[in-house]
């Protein structure tokens, strides 16, 4: 007697997983969440999972590159009402107010391309870091103490959320300072 077995595969489609800095560089804390990405991009080596973002000031124009996510990481500064340098972890239902305090247009289209999300049922799960910024006026690429300060904190943040999500993320060795005291292709802050 022959027994034939019945194997099943069932492959696994790995979570796409968006981190994405937003905010505009030239109006001093603004700037923040590019500035987090670029210290990421710079620093960690990330799995191919895990796309990282530089979503400007764009909104309703990244709309395809939040729906093909399945874990969206945005890195903001959010007007909370706190101190300048109070650090924000937000989901769910804290995402729409909070955002929406911010009165920037960014946001505002930000907001409003989750929703289109939603509604063609294709949104991701998505959390916001931020940082209360004391600035977001002022013209210049220098962030204020109390938000520079701050970023340190925002990428660790980011790396345990990608540790919770199972996408580990590898630290590069420092690079070697050069006469200014700068490691290359890391902006002074």
């Amino acid at each position: 007697k022959h027994t034939s077995k019945k194997v099943f595969v069932i492959i696994m489609k790995e979570k796409q997983i968006t981190i994405m800095g937003v905010g505009n560089i030239l109006f001093t804390d603004e700037g923040v969440g590019v500035r987090v990405l670029e210290t990421l991009n710079e620093q960690y080596d990330f799995p191919s999972n895990v796309a990282m973002v530089d979503g400007g000031v764009l909104g309703m124009n990244l709309l395809g590159t939040i729906s093909e996510a399945d874990h969206l990481i945005v890195i903001d500064a959010v007007r909370n009402g706190q101190a300048p340098g109070t650090l924000y972890r937000l989901e769910g239902e804290e995402i729409p107010q909070r955002v929406l305090a911010k009165n920037s247009l960014h946001q505002v289209d930000l907001l409003e391309a989750l929703t289109f999300c939603q509604a063609l049922d294709k949104h991701p799960e998505t959390l916001i870091i931020g940082v209360e910024p004391e600035d977001i006026k002022t013209v210049g690429l220098d962030m204020t103490p109390a938000v520079a300060s701050k970023m340190p904190a925002m990428v660790e943040m980011v790396i345990l959320e990608l540790d919770r999500l199972g996408a580990e993320a590898s630290r590069r060795p420092l690079s070697v300072e050069n006469e200014e005291g700068q490691t290359p292709g890391i902006p002074k802050i």
